[in-house]
């Protein structure tokens, strides 16, 4: 199984750029990519807006832990376009039948979500707390082929909507915390500390 990050995006209301923030032990970005350890064998990362430092980012953590996974970083050169072009780029580099997707700033999901979506099937496969869905959301190759034809002026949605979803209720609140402003980083650090800095 795979995943691609989304780490394109110009953090334009974190008044930083959040993918190095520092969470834990961990940035932002590591955090969001650690919870596949052991479910993933390949993790697709891509990159748009200051393509550089997420290369460099994950060039630091890489040699300072050992992964099961490997990380293979792609530049989407659209990522001016919007998220749905970074979604078309990493699924142009899926090989497998199943993958999730997930932006690269959702720190807080826990390894034991990931694996309980990796168990389900279904072309659609969603995390859902308190009856809304989160991240990260397992597609089908089915999926994956269908995104790829879309039009890249669509979205993630659009393509979605044609498809049975299968939501997993989770006592996960990570699944709905991302990391867009500086108050969702300060609420990510609680959070984070309320769960004694635990990677998972």
């Amino acid at each position: 199984m795979e995943a691609i990050v989304l780490a394109a995006g110009y953090s334009s209301r974190a008044n930083a750029f959040k993918m190095t923030l520092s969470l834990g032990k961990m940035s932002v970005l590591e955090q969001t990519i650690s919870k596949f350890e052991g479910i993933c064998t390949r993790v697709i990362v891509v990159a748009g807006f200051q393509a550089e430092i997420i290369q460099e980012e994950i060039s630091r953590f890489i040699n300072k832990r050992a992964y099961s996974f490997q990380i293979k970083f792609i530049y989407n050169e659209d990522f001016s376009q919007g998220m749905f072009s970074s979604i078309q780029k990493g699924c142009s580099e899926v090989k497998g039948e199943t993958f999730f997707i997930t932006p690269g700033d959702c720190p807080l999901v826990k390894r034991e979500t990931v694996q309980l979506i990796a168990e389900h099937n279904g072309n659609v496969v969603i995390p859902s707390f308190n009856y809304k869905g989160g991240h990260p959301i397992k597609l089908t190759g089915v999926v994956k082929q269908k995104i790829l034809e879309t039009n890249p002026e669509s979205n993630l949605r659009v393509v979605l909507s044609g498809y049975d979803k299968t939501y997993i209720n989770v006592k996960d609140h990570g699944v709905l915390m991302d990391v867009d402003t500086p108050e969702d980083y300060q609420n990510a650090i609680k959070a984070e500390f309320l769960r004694g800095g635990s990677i998972g």
